[in-house]
């Protein structure tokens, strides 16, 4: 833990004495107990000490002893936990429609959804739902994709600031629906409401909020359009997000759009949307080449284990569990993940891999994530 060079500048609002969790790189799960942890006006850990040195922190500090919040017998602090794939505006059919395979569900129940999302107070409505819900469950940071609408996208944003959760927010950006024709952009308007979203978050200046690039995938965007997109990226410094090999019929019908290209990597590493920033969601049909080159470029993937309607982590951890355990039956050779593993990709995995990007879970599919470099050690 890094401290401040400066602690008598440093005010401190609150400490608290107990039993603390976390992971580290190096160690699953770490339990610290009976330890003093001060945070600081701006909501910043400013230190952590042993219980038993809360006179001398105190006077080091400037804190009283009395104000000390002491924490229960069973009660523990852990960190927040990390969600790096939400459709926030999926959660108004969360747990329905789930009758279909991918692409068909795409057509017949999203877009038709997210059309609506040009109304800001149907808009204003479920995400301020899906905002409140997840952080009650834990997750203090977030990464949204949210529709093609500026406006409503825009809104996500000011409601994870107001409500303080830390969150990259999408506008999404589509130029090729053929069934859903109400629901796309030109590739004209998508650049230029792209660059009108950013810069309006931008000049909001959330502590807490960023704007992330969000082409939807490469089967709704042109060429032109993951080309504009990748130097926006790039001319911003700006995370990415989207979705990759989610299912075969996906990855088929992206051969034949862009016939041009090695993989389905290949196509957004080639438009400059692979990178250290980049957050790519499923990746369920990668192949050992595509996850060489995340892995060169430092990219990350949000990975599902299966479609679900829970917006907790904790719900994440244990499906995880479950699948991992499931897959050791099958094959024997498979190493069951633990769950201080689990608990480790939940929190601290979902904030690694392209620092300061954030991975984590998943929304329309709970999931827990994790970056490349942490499951293909065997090229080493």
């Amino acid at each position: 833990l890094d401290t401040y060079s400066n602690e008598s500048a440093v005010d401190i609002a609150h400490v608290y004495r107990g039993t603390f969790v976390h992971s580290t790189d190096h160690t699953a799960v770490e339990i610290l107990e009976d330890r003093l942890l001060g945070v600081d006006t701006e909501g910043k850990i400013a230190f952590i000490g042993s219980g038993q040195e809360v006179d001398s922190l105190s006077q080091k500090w400037g804190f009283e002893a009395l104000a000390v919040t002491q924490l229960g017998q069973y009660e523990f602090f852990m960190p927040g936990m990390v969600d790096t794939h939400i459709h926030a505006s999926q959660y108004s059919y969360a747990g329905t429609a789930l009758d279909l395979p991918l692409l068909q569900w795409l057509n017949t129940y999203t877009f038709p959804v997210e059309a609506c999302y040009k109304d800001l107070e149907f808009a204003r409505n479920v995400y301020t739902h899906v905002v409140k819900r997840t952080l009650r469950n834990g997750t203090t940071t977030a990464c949204y994709f949210a529709t093609i609408h500026t406006d409503a996208s825009l809104l996500l944003g000011q409601i994870a600031n107001d409500f303080g959760q830390r969150a990259l927010v999408g506008k999404v950006c589509m130029d090729t629906n053929n069934f859903v024709p109400h629901y796309r952009e030109t590739p004209e308007e998508s650049h230029d409401e792209t660059n009108r979203f950013i810069s309006e978050m931008l000049k909001k200046k959330y502590p807490l909020v960023r704007p992330v690039v969000t082409p939807r995938f490469a089967l709704s965007c042109s060429a032109a359009l993951l080309g504009h997109l990748g130097e926006i990226a790039q001319n911003n410094h700006l995370h990415i997000q989207s979705h990759i090999s989610e299912t075969k019929e996906e990855v088929k019908l992206v051969k034949e759009l862009f016939p041009d290209y090695d993989s389905y990597t290949d196509v957004y590493h080639k438009h400059n949307l692979l990178t250290d920033k980049t957050v790519m969601a499923h990746g369920c049909h990668l192949t050992d080449e595509e996850l060489k080159l995340f892995r060169e470029k430092g990219a990350s993937v949000a990975h599902y284990v299966a479609g679900g309607y829970s917006p907790s982590m904790l719900d994440a951890v244990r499906r995880t569990l479950d699948t991992s355990k499931a897959l050791t039956i099958q094959d024997p050779q498979y190493q069951t993940l633990t769950f201080e593993e689990v608990f480790r990709l939940a929190t601290l995995g979902g904030s690694q891999g392209g620092r300061p990007c954030w991975r984590g879970g998943a929304w329309g599919g709970r999931v827990i994530i994790t970056t490349i470099n942490q499951h293909i050690n065997q090229y080493e």
